[in-house]
């Protein structure tokens, strides 16, 4: 564990009735640091942020408070304070007894000498004047000191949003915690309240963790950044480590646009994508399969006539489409099959020829997660076919035993003429990414499942299509489809 370091999962995971939502999750978090979890809908941030609080207990692992565990201790013994998405006021109550409410309650051990002149400890309510302290104190904090008498439904959603804020840290808590807070908010208001939310913590000085699945948030508040994946830490760094160094393409996509390949390594410091070798500075073996990020702002473009008098060390593409965005324009740029991303403050027009450069440095080079999909507990049935996922898939079960050959009753037969009999021999069954066809007919094939991820690679999609029993199949595609989409 870190020193300074105030919360700490460790080995972390839960699971409901049998599936896992999060796994292995281990981190650690120092004292005034704002961290966000940072990931879209189900990848397990909210149960992550309710085991730090105590509303969930983690199925393995222990979380640490100040180097104590605290896995077991029930919400209300916790130093922590919870700001839900659904704020949860007290509609029937002003502004100030709301946030007072909690305060209303609390005992604090007092020492008192008892009749017999002994000194014991009594738990006592605070007194009127410490609640009205600290409620004035909170509401100045969250810049509403001067609307503590008015009625909850008379407020906007963002004065609603900090009475929230201002019930939460007016106990004093050591961290506080975050669901979702400006999801109700307007998209002006959400851009208020994410200013105003890093200055209240830097006024407070505590720790704050943040959950959100909006990247422009995360980027804009946030000390650390933790990005997370089906109940997976993913990667965890600073904003500007998380946008500028992905450590995979699911990062790469899910922070700000980018344009991602599939690339090869070449001797002396380049890469191959776009049917070009770009110089680079990362270091990989020679011919090594990769993914390339290039965010859009880091893609040069200049205009040229004619495509005989571009540079031949140039990659060259035509304008397809054009969105003025304000700042800059952008543009979708063909490159024979290929599609860039380019963002540029020139205007242009739609059919204009152009060369496309990238800075060496600017071109982020990452290993690739999987090359093909592998499938180690297969088994093959009676009808010589291979069972993935309880689903039967046509084979050629030769490949089983080199220079083997199938007699009329579907024995393999090996070279030296022994019979081998197949139905349920496990195997370790193996396919390429483009060997998979999709349909949106439900029945048409082998098995069905639902897409839960989608990545464009300039040329093509790459999906992940789950089944029923939480089998993946890694699609390459040409075609388009959406996150959720049932397909055979």
């Amino acid at each position: 564990m870190e020193k300074n370091c105030i919360i700490s999962l460790q080995g972390v995971s839960k699971a409901f009735d049998g599936v896992t939502v999060v796994e292995n999750f281990n981190l650690d978090i120092t004292k005034g640091e704002f961290v966000t979890f940072l990931g879209p809908s189900g990848c397990g941030k909210t149960t992550t942020l309710r085991m730090i609080a105590g509303f969930e207990i983690p199925t393995e692992g222990k979380i640490l408070l100040n180097g104590e565990d605290i896995t077991k201790i029930p919400p209300h013994k916790r130093p922590v304070n919870t700001v839900f998405q659904r704020y949860a006021l007290f509609p029937h109550l002003d502004v100030y007894d709301n946030v007072a409410f909690g305060l209303k309650l609390k005992k604090i051990p007092v020492e008192v000498t008892n009749r017999k002149g002994e000194k014991v400890i009594k738990m006592k309510h605070l007194s009127n004047k410490t609640i009205d302290e600290k409620v004035a104190r909170a509401l100045k904090i969250v810049d509403l000191d001067e609307l503590e008498d008015r009625d909850i439904s008379t407020l906007s959603g963002g004065q609603q949003q900090r009475v929230a804020i201002a019930r939460a840290i007016v106990n004093e808590p050591e961290i506080l915690l975050l669901d979702e807070p400006l999801g109700a908010l307007d998209l002006k208001m959400r851009k208020e309240m994410q200013i105003e939310l890093k200055e209240m913590h830097q006024k407070l000085g505590i720790t704050f963790i943040y959950v959100t699945h909006d990247q422009e948030e995360a980027l804009t508040m946030s000390d650390t950044i933790v990005v997370m994946k089906d109940g997976e830490i993913q990667q965890v760094g600073t904003p500007m480590d998380i946008y500028n160094e992905p450590v995979n393409a699911y990062v790469a996509n899910f922070i700000g646009e980018s344009n991602i390949y599939n690339a090869t390594m070449l001797a002396g410091h380049k890469v191959r994508f776009l049917n070009h070798a770009f110089d680079c500075v990362d270091d990989f073996p020679t011919n090594e399969k990769v993914d390339v990020v290039v965010r859009p702002e880091d893609v040069i473009v200049n205009k040229i006539d004619d495509e005989t008098k571009a540079p031949k060390d140039k990659v060259v593409g035509r304008i397809q489409t054009k969105v003025f965005k304000g700042v800059h324009f952008e543009y979708i740029i063909m490159v024979g099959k290929s599609e860039v991303i380019c963002q540029d403050t020139k205007n242009r027009e739609v059919g204009d020829l152009v060369t496309i450069d990238v800075e060496a440095e600017n071109i982020q080079i990452m290993k690739k997660e999987v090359t093909k999909n592998v499938y180690p507990e297969a088994w093959i049935n009676k009808n010589n076919q291979v069972m993935i996922s309880e689903a039967p898939f046509d084979c050629d079960v030769t490949q089983i035993l080199p220079g083997s050959h199938l007699d009329d009753e579907g024995y393999l037969i090996g070279p030296d003429g022994v019979k081998y009999d197949l139905n349920d021999a496990d195997v370790i069954a193996e396919v390429g990414l483009s060997d998979i066809e999709l349909s949106d007919v439900e029945d048409s094939g082998s098995t069905s499942g639902t897409i839960i991820d989608m990545v464009y690679k300039g040329d093509h999609y790459q999906l992940i299509v789950r089944t029923e029993l939480e089998e993946d199949f890694i699609v390459d595609t040409q075609y388009s489809w959406n996150e959720k989409d049932i397909v055979s």
